[in-house]
């Protein structure tokens, strides 16, 4: 218990500390996942992830990405990294680099202490940055938080972007940071559309805003607990999720 503590908070500053018990016992279930590591489908090694940064428990979105066409000799941006699963796959599967960016520190800390686990350091750069790294890639790879409302804490910026924030910019700022002939991949669930968040077509009209055409893209249904649970309020939406990876370039 206190090394999940340290693990979360570092160091005490005081001789005592009161924190609920749903909170502790969030942390110590987080200290375990850290301390004996997730198999991911296609990662050859654990990943090990933090406290406080999304866990990669549902894989169809990682499973998306061992569809890939050939990644071998890309430079590859990951704007909103979490543990970073994905820039590994792809640094595994032959990509020359990655530049990871997130927002949350502990995020940034859990990705760059993988990559030394997976002796992927070398290749893997991560820093602290809302949204792009300077300068232009290969590949530019974003999983955003596919729900468009308000978060209630930090953990649940992994999932929620209020007004759909994060994934706009994403999409406005992507042709800037697209080298000639490079690729921007987005995975998204379509909940927010079952739900009744999102309206139809949106995705589409954000992107010829942006002035971003599809050139592929690969679905695949929800399979997580959730999506099979009878009991679960919003049934009748994950039953029907679907998450898709979407190519994307600029207008020709």
């Amino acid at each position: 218990m206190a090394q999940a503590c340290r693990w979360t908070w570092g160091e005490p500053t005081s001789a005592r500390t009161l924190v609920p018990l749903k909170q502790l016992l969030g942390m110590l279930g987080a200290a375990e996942w850290r301390r004996k590591g997730l198999a991911v489908p296609g990662l050859a090694g654990l990943l090990h992830p933090h406290y406080g940064v999304y866990l990669p428990t549902r894989t169809d979105y990682v499973e998306l990405l061992l569809r890939l066409p050939d990644v071998k000799g890309k430079r590859v941006f990951d704007v909103g990294t979490g543990t970073g699963v994905l820039s590994f796959l792809l640094l595994q599967h032959g990509a020359a680099s990655v530049h990871a960016t997130d927002l949350d520190p502990r995020a940034v800390a859990c990705a760059r202490e993988n990559a030394e686990r997976l002796d992927l350091a070398d290749r893997f750069l991560v820093e602290e940055a809302d949204l792009f790294p300077a300068g232009k890639a290969d590949l530019v790879i974003s999983n955003p938080p596919w729900i468009p409302e308000p978060p209630k804490n930090r953990v649940d910026r992994a999932v929620f972007d209020e007004g759909s924030r994060f994934l706009t910019r994403f999409l406005e700022g992507l042709p800037a940071h697209l080298a000639p002939g490079g690729q921007g991949l987005l995975v998204l669930s379509d909940l927010a559309v079952l739900l009744g968040l999102r309206p139809a077509g949106w995705l589409e009209e954000q992107l010829q805003a942006a002035g971003l055409d599809i050139q592929w893209k690969r679905s695949t249904p929800a399979r997580h607990a959730k999506a099979q649970d009878r009991e679960d309020p919003l049934h009748a939406a994950r039953s029907r999720e679907v998450t898709t990876l979407y190519c994307l370039a600029p207008h020709a």
